[in-house]
C-alpha cells in the first residue's frame, strides 16, 4: 500500500453519468502510477496520483464475473489461451520501461510470427483482467439482422433456387432484380445489389443439405448424396446367417433358341453379410415372388450338384452355402413385404426391412451385383452387354448384339459366382485375433468355413418340400358337401367327412402352376387335398380361369339366344291356347274309359312298321 492508499493491481472505478472509467494500478513510483484503461484496453501510461482521489476501489470479482472458469472451457481454447500467456509473460517484467517494454513486444512478435499489434491486444487483454481466461478465443457475436437487400436476397434463393426446376444462381439474381428492383415500366432502379453481393451472400448462409434435398429430392438424396457413416453391416453381422437379398436387371441382352431377342434377365442373389458368400442366386425373367422362390431353392441345394446340371464341375469347399439363413435383410420392395414371403417366418427366420434407400445397410449385396457384372462385361463386349450410353439419342442399339441364350448366360453366371466365393480376396474384412491365430485366408468361402466351426453361426437345415410348402401362396377355403371349396375349384381328403357337413371356413396353401392339390395348414401342418374336377387336371389356375371365362363368355352369347327362344315359345303356346275350340266346361265323369279308348286309337306297332318298311 502506497501513501496514497493505492496498491499495485488494484482496481479504480468512476462513474460520470453514462460514462464509466476503470483503470488497473500497475506500478507505483513517488507521485506518479502507471495505469492500464480496461475499458479502452490501450496501452499502460504513466498518471499523476491527484487524478484518482475520487475514484472508487473494486473488487477484482466484479470484473471478471463474465468470464467462464478453465474447467468450462473447450480444450482448444484453454490451450489458446495458455499460449498467448506464454507469448507476453516475457513481456510483464518491463511494463515500467516504455523502451524496454517496446522491444520485448518486437521480439515476442518475431519469435512467433505475429503483428505487434496482436501481441499488444493480448497484453492489454491480460492487463485488464490479470486472467488467463481473458486470452482465450471470444465467442462470435450473434449474427446482425439482415437488411432490406439480405432479405430479398433470401426470399429470390428460396423462390427460385431451391426448387426441382434447378434454376441457376445466376438466373435467380435476374429474377431477383425482376421482381424487387425494378419500377412498373420494369427499368432497374439505380442502387441494387450486384451479382457478386448475392453470390456472397448465397455462399454464406447456403446448406448443402438444403440445397440437394430442394433442388434434387428427398429420395435422391437419400440414394446418392446422403452422408455414409457408421462401421456398416459388420456392426450388426457378427457372424454367418444373416442372408441380404436383392434383385437387379442385368446389363445384358440374350435371346431365345431360335434367335428371337427376349431382353435383360433379373439376376437376385443372396449374400451373406458377415462373410460375403453368396448363399444362392436366381436368374429369371420373371421378378417378385416367383425369383425369391427359386432363389431360396437354391439356397438350402447342393451347390455341387446344381453346378454338375450345367456341366461345371466344383469343389463343395468354394460353394460350401447350402443351409437357410436365419435372419434374412431385404429393402422396401413389395415382394419383400407381401404375405406371401413374410411366411417363411414360419421356419423360424426372422425378416429384417430396411428403411427405404438405405442401400448403405445392405452394402455387400449391392456390391456383389457390381462385382459380378464388372466380371463378366468387359469380355463379353459386343454380344449384347450394354454400356452407360445405352439411353442417349443416337447410341449404338445393343439389343442386335444379342447372342446368348439364357442357359448359356446362367454358365456365366455361375463361373463369376464361383469365382467371387473362391478367389476374391477380403481385403478390408475386420478379422478378430482368433482368426488370425487359425491364419484364416481372406476368401469368402473360407471365413465361411471358419464361422461355420464357431459358435453362433445363424443357419438351418431345411428340406426343399418344407421350405417351397411355406412359400406357397395362402388363401382361405371352405368346406361344403361338394368338398373343400378353394379359388372356386373342389377338393376332397376322406378323412374330413365332418367338416364337409359342418362348413367350416379354414386356412390352405396352393399352387398357382398345378390346381391338381391344395393343402390344408392345421397346426402347423400341412395335409393334401386332391383335385375333385378331372377336367382341371394338369392345369394352372390361369388356365383354369381362362377356361371358366370362356364358359362365361359362350353361356352369355347363348343368353340373348334364349331369351329371344323364350319369348317365340311364349307365343307359340298362346296361340295354341287361343285356337281352342272347346267352348263348354268338360265333365269329370268317365274319365277312365276316356283313357283307354284315347289309347286305344293312339297305339303304334313300331315293331310291325319297321319290318314292313324292310
Amino acid at each position: 500500500m502506497c501513501k496514497n492508499g493505492l496498491k499495485k493491481y488494484m482496481l479504480l472505478k468512476k462513474e460520470d453519468g453514462e460514462e464509466v472509467s476503470i483503470y488497473r494500478v500497475l506500478e507505483l513510483v513517488e507521485e506518479k502510477v502507471l495505469v492500464m484503461d480496461c475499458v479502452k484496453k490501450v496501452m499502460p501510461v504513466w498518471k499523476e496520483v491527484e487524478l484518482f482521489k475520487t475514484y472508487d476501489v473494486i473488487e477484482e470479482d466484479v470484473k471478471n464475473d463474465t468470464l467462464s472458469t478453465l474447467e468450462d472451457m473447450d480444450a482448444e481454447d484453454r490451450k489458446i489461451a495458455y499460449q498467448r500467456y506464454n507469448m507476453i509473460s516475457s513481456i510483464l517484467p518491463f511494463m515500467a520501461n516504455e523502451t524496454m517494454r517496446t522491444e520485448a513486444i518486437k521480439k515476442v512478435a518475431k519469435d512467433n510470427q505475429l503483428s505487434l499489434q496482436s501481441i499488444r491486444k493480448y497484453l492489454c487483454e491480460y492487463l485488464a483482467t490479470m486472467d488467463v481466461r481473458s486470452l482465450a478465443p471470444k465467442q462470435r457475436e450473434t449474427e446482425k439482422p439482415l437488411t432490406k437487400d439480405e432479405k430479398n436476397m433470401r426470399k429470390s434463393l428460396n423462390r427460385w433456387y431451391y426448387t426441382t426446376k434447378k434454376r441457376t444462381l445466376k438466373n435467380c439474381y435476374t429474377l431477383m432484380l425482376q421482381h424487387f428492383y425494378c419500377d412498373e415500366e420494369g427499368k432497374l432502379f439505380e442502387e441494387h445489389p450486384s451479382y457478386y453481393q448475392f453470390r456472397y451472400f448465397y455462399r454464406k448462409y447456403n446448406k448443402k443439405e438444403t440445397e440437394y434435398i430442394s433442388r434434387n429430392g428427398l429420395s435422391y438424396y437419400q440414394r446418392n448424396q446422403r452422408p455414409l457413416v457408421g462401421d456398416g453391416v459388420q456392426a450388426f453381422a457378427q457372424t454367418i446367417g444373416m442372408g441380404m437379398l436383392d434383385a437387379t436387371v442385368c446389363d445384358i441382352y440374350l435371346v431365345n433358341e431360335v434367335g428371337g431377342i427376349v431382353g435383360r434377365p433379373i439376376l437376385t442373389l443372396c449374400v451373406d453379410a458377415y462373410s460375403g458368400v453368396i448363399c444362392g442366386y436366381s436368374l429369371s425373367w420373371e421378378g417378385g415372388v416367383y425369383s425369391l422362390r427359386n432363389l431360396m431353392l437354391n439356397v438350402v441345394s447342393d451347390k455341387v450338384e446344381h453346378c454338375k446340371l450345367f456341366g461345371i464341375e466344383i469343389k463343395e469347399e468354394q460353394w460350401p452355402s447350402h443351409q437357410l439363413p436365419l435372419k434374412l435383410v431385404t429393402d422396401q420392395g413389395s415382394e419383400y413385404k407381401g404375405e406371401t414371403f413374410s411366411q417363411i417366418i414360419d421356419l423360424g427366420v426372422e425378416l429384417l426391412n430396411l428403411q427405404s434407400f438405405r442401400a448403405d445397410e445392405k452394402g455387400p449385396v449391392e456390391q456383389c451385383f457390381n462385382a459380378l457384372q464388372n466380371y463378366f462385361k468387359p469380355i463379353l463386349k459386343g454380344k449384347g452387354v450394354i454400356e452407360v450410353d445405352f439411353q442417349e439419342r443416337g447410341s449404338h442399339d445393343y439389343r442386335k448384339d444379342a447372342c446368348l441364350t439364357m442357359e448359356q448366360f446362367e454358365k456365366v453366371i455361375l463361373n463369376c459366382i464361383i469365382f467371387y466365393n473362391s478367389n476374391r480376396v477380403l481385403e478390408r474384412f475386420p478379422f478378430t485375433e482368433d482368426m488370425l491365430e487359425a491364419e484364416v485366408k481372406p476368401i469368402p468361402c473360407h471365413v465361411w468355413k471358419w464361422a461355420c466351426e464357431q459358435l453362433g453361426a445363424n443357419l438351418r437345415d431345411v428340406n426343399k418340400e418344407d421350405l417351397i410348402r411355406v412359400l406357397l401362396p395362402r388363401t382361405k377355403g371352405k368346406f361344403g358337401r361338394n368338398g373343400l371349396s378353394v379359388n372356386g375349384l373342389h377338393y376332397h381328403n376322406p378323412l374330413f367327412r365332418e367338416e364337409y357337413l359342418q362348413g367350416k371356413e379354414c386356412v390352405v396353401a396352393f399352387d398357382m402352376d398345378s390346381s391338381n392339390h391344395i393343402w390344408l395348414i392345421e397346426n402347423g401342418k400341412y395335409i393334401q387335398f386332391d383335385l375333385i374336377e378331372s377336367r382341371f387336371m394338369d392345369k394352372g389356375l390361369n388356365d383354369v380361369a381362362l377356361m371358366k371365362s370362356k364358359q362365361r363368355e359362350l353361356v352369355k352369347r347363348e343368353g340373348k339366344q334364349k331369351t329371344q327362344a323364350e319369348v317365340d315359345l311364349t307365343k307359340a303356346i298362346q296361340l295354341i291356347a287361343d285356337s281352342c275350340m272347346v267352348q263348354v266346361q268338360p265333365s269329370t265323369k268317365g274319365i277312365r274309359s276316356n283313357r283307354r279308348r284315347e289309347q286305344v286309337k293312339q297305339h303304334k306297332n313300331y315293331v310291325g312298321e319297321v319290318v314292313a318298311n324292310v
